[in-house]
C-alpha cells in the first residue's frame, strides 16, 4: 500500500504570503476554482485534451512513458497573447539530461487556448508573480504532460530534482489514474529544509518560486493490471523573455 501524504494547502488569501515566506504554496481544488474564477465543472472539458497528446520523442533515457504538448504566451496585466509556436529550450545548467536541445513539441489544441478560463488562469498567475516581483510582462510556457506506465515505470522528472531557470513554476494535477508513487518533493535551493506530499485531487495547484526551491516528482508505477497515468499542466513564468539558445558567435 502506498502512503499518500496530504499537501500543505493554504486558503486563497494566504497564497501570496505563503509563497513569499517559504517559496512554495498549494491550493486544493475548491480554492483553485475560487482563485481562478472558473468553476471546477467548467474545467472538465479540458481533461479530454490530455487523451490526445503526442509521444515525447526527445527522451534521452530511451523511455516511452511521456506524452506532451507545448505552447507559449505573454501575459501583461489583463492582456494574454499566444505567441508563434517555438521550441522549448533549457540550458544544461538547469537540465543536465535534456538541456541544450531545441525540442519542438506539438502545440496545444486551439479549443483549450481559446477557452475563457485559460486566459483567466494565465492572468491570475501573472498577477501573483507581479505581486511578488513587480508589475511586468510574464513569458509563459505551458506544458501538457501525460506520464504513463508503458515501460512499467513512468518518470515525471527524469532529470531529477531541479530548477527550471524561470521565476515561477505552477504544477497543476489534472488526473491521476490507477497509479502509485508520483510524490511531489520540494526542497530549499540553499538550505536543508524540504517537504514531501502527493497531489491527489484533480485541479490541485503547486506553485513554486523557482529561484528559491528545487523540485521533483517521484516515479509512478501501475496500481493494477490496466492502463495507468498521471496528467499535469505545468506552467513556467519568466520575466524579461523566454529561454532561448544563445546565438553562436561569428
Amino acid at each position: 500500500m502506498t502512503t499518500l501524504f496530504p499537501p500543505p494547502s493554504v486558503a486563497v488569501d494566504a497564497l501570496v504570503p505563503t509563497l513569499a515566506a517559504q517559496g512554495h504554496a498549494v491550493l486544493l481544488p475548491a480554492s483553485f476554482a475560487q482563485w481562478t474564477g472558473t468553476p471546477l465543472a467548467a474545467l472538465e472539458p479540458w481533461r479530454a485534451t490530455w487523451h490526445d497528446l503526442p509521444p515525447d520523442h526527445y527522451l534521452r533515457d530511451g523511455g516511452r512513458y511521456r506524452r506532451r504538448r507545448h505552447s507559449s504566451f505573454v501575459v501583461d496585466g489583463d492582456a494574454v497573447e499566444q505567441v508563434a509556436h517555438r521550441a522549448h529550450w533549457q540550458p544544461v545548467s538547469y537540465n543536465a539530461l535534456h538541456g541544450g536541445l531545441e525540442r519542438w513539441f506539438e502545440p496545444m489544441v486551439p479549443s483549450l487556448c481559446a477557452d475563457p478560463g485559460w486566459a483567466r488562469l494565465l492572468r491570475t498567475l501573472g498577477a501573483v508573480c507581479s505581486a511578488l516581483k513587480g508589475a511586468q510582462p510574464w513569458y509563459v510556457e505551458a506544458h501538457q504532460f501525460r506520464i504513463d506506465t508503458t515501460d512499467g515505470i513512468g518518470r515525471p522528472t527524469p532529470e531529477g530534482a531541479h530548477r527550471d531557470g524561470v521565476d515561477f513554476v505552477a504544477v497543476i494535477l489534472v488526473d491521476r489514474h490507477a497509479v502509485k508513487g508520483g510524490e511531489s518533493r520540494v526542497f530549499e535551493a540553499d538550505g536543508p529544509q524540504g517537504q514531501r506530499f502527493t497531489l491527489d485531487a484533480p485541479w490541485t495547484l503547486l506553485l513554486l518560486d523557482d529561484e528559491r526551491v528545487i523540485h521533483e516528482t517521484t516515479p509512478i508505477q501501475p496500481a493494477g493490471d490496466g492502463p495507468a497515468w498521471r496528467d499535469t499542466l505545468v506552467l513556467t513564468l519568466r520575466a524579461r523573455g523566454f529561454q532561448d539558445p544563445v546565438p553562436a558567435r561569428a
